[in-house]
């Protein structure tokens, strides 16, 4: 058994409280045990739920489409940013480093023990529209294909949980349908989707918006397009790149005042330049430059982010006006829900996984916790 004693702890249900916290590989008690290993943290300290990240392509030089050991480099990396659990995400790229990237994935799921856990793989794209490519590399778009989304699914182990497709291209009604049968989320996005046409994938099974604002339909009076989907549609969940660079600071406190509180999800959609120092890096093909903590092709184009997550809390509690109990849901909670494992992590809770992440009063990330194992500590590394 491990210990927190008398320490800061967002309880599932309860809010933040001061208690003991006694773990193994699950919350086990709130109250102290004279056998358990204690763990010192600071005493102005916060513990939370760890982070998961739906939406992420990468982090100090290795991208979730490279193959081999990419992953595994990002399963170690993450935990520093209090990440814990994570959808790697691959681009749109050819179809041969598409299914090498997702078997990749698979076989590394279950192999990484002392870091962040793969939950499986989020697919973005091919399926999405020319209209919004966004940095996704134009060469590789293809139409809705449930031939090759099941080779996908094959290459992977059955590991693809969740893709992003844009719903009003020629046969996304099946694909999505076929996605939903298989147990995989479909998130819409890089789409041109009027309001309709996202209430009806919608009706079919699509439940989340990519990135919202980024790469889609904008708001009109006229047409309220895949934004104002997003922002009006109760059971949307809604991805959010809080990095005050994709989406303006105005823009996130609407998306706050619109969403159902357990809707929202922040995501980092961090490329392979995240945790470098800069300078030019490589996304799905095309080059990269990262200056000012913002990563553009050479047109301009925003190119993912080098965000963190426990700086994407800050900047929702900082900038936005959360409460810091709602940013870290959306960080946790939120994501657990959208992927149907809040039975088990997404909170701290008597009986779930004993996963957490330790933040000062700066948000920055002091420990991370996975299963009852320390996967970081910043005293460790220091």
């Amino acid at each position: 058994m491990r210990l927190f004693r008398k320490a800061k702890v967002y309880i599932e249900g309860v809010g933040i409280k001061m208690t003991d916290l006694l773990f193994d590989t699950l919350t086990r008690s709130y109250e102290s045990s004279a056998d358990a290993e204690e763990i010192k943290i600071p005493s102005d300290a916060l513990v939370v739920p760890a982070f998961i990240d739906q939406h992420i392509h990468g982090v100090v030089g290795a991208d979730a489409s490279d193959g081999g050991g990419a992953v595994r480099v990002m399963a170690k990396a993450l935990p520093s940013e209090g990440t814990a659990y994570f959808l790697p995400t691959t681009m749109t790229v050819g179809r041969e480093a598409l299914l090498s990237a997702v078997e990749a994935v698979g076989r590394a799921i279950g192999d990484n023990d002392m870091g962040a856990e793969i939950l499986g793989v989020h697919l973005e794209g091919p399926f999405i529209s020319n209209k919004h490519v966004g940095a996704q590399n134009p060469d590789h778009v293809r139409v809705p294909d449930i031939g090759l989304l099941q080779e996908l699914i094959d290459a992977s182990g059955g590991n693809i949980k969740m893709m992003t497709v844009a719903p009003e291209l020629d046969g996304a009604d099946k694909l999505i349908q076929y996605a939903k049968e298989h147990a995989i989320k479909v998130s819409i996005g890089h789409t041109d989707a009027t309001y309709s046409e996202v209430e009806h994938a919608g009706r079919l099974g699509a439940d989340c918006i990519t990135h919202t604002f980024n790469a889609q339909r904008a708001l009109h009076h006229r047409e309220a397009g895949t934004v104002g989907a997003a922002l009006m549609m109760y059971g949307m969940y809604a991805e959010l790149i809080a990095d005050c660079i994709h989406v303006s600071v105005p823009a996130m406190k609407l998306l706050l005042k619109c969403k159902p509180e357990d809707k929202l999800i922040l995501v980092t959609d961090s490329i392979r330049a995240k945790n470098l120092s800069g300078g030019e890096s490589e996304l799905g093909g095309q080059k990269v430059t990262v200056r000012g903590g913002e990563a553009r092709l050479s047109d301009g184009t925003l190119a993912g982010s080098v965000l963190k997550m426990n700086d994407a809390v800050k900047n929702l509690v900082i900038r936005c006006g959360a409460s810091i109990t709602q940013a870290v849901d959306c960080a946790s909670a939120n994501v657990a829900k959208h992927l149907g494992l809040f039975d088990e992590m997404g909170g701290i809770k008597i009986g779930k996984r004993a996963s957490y992440t330790v933040l000062d009063k700066n948000f920055d990330c002091v420990m991370t916790i996975r299963d009852g194992k320390t996967i970081y500590d910043r005293n460790a590394e220091a």
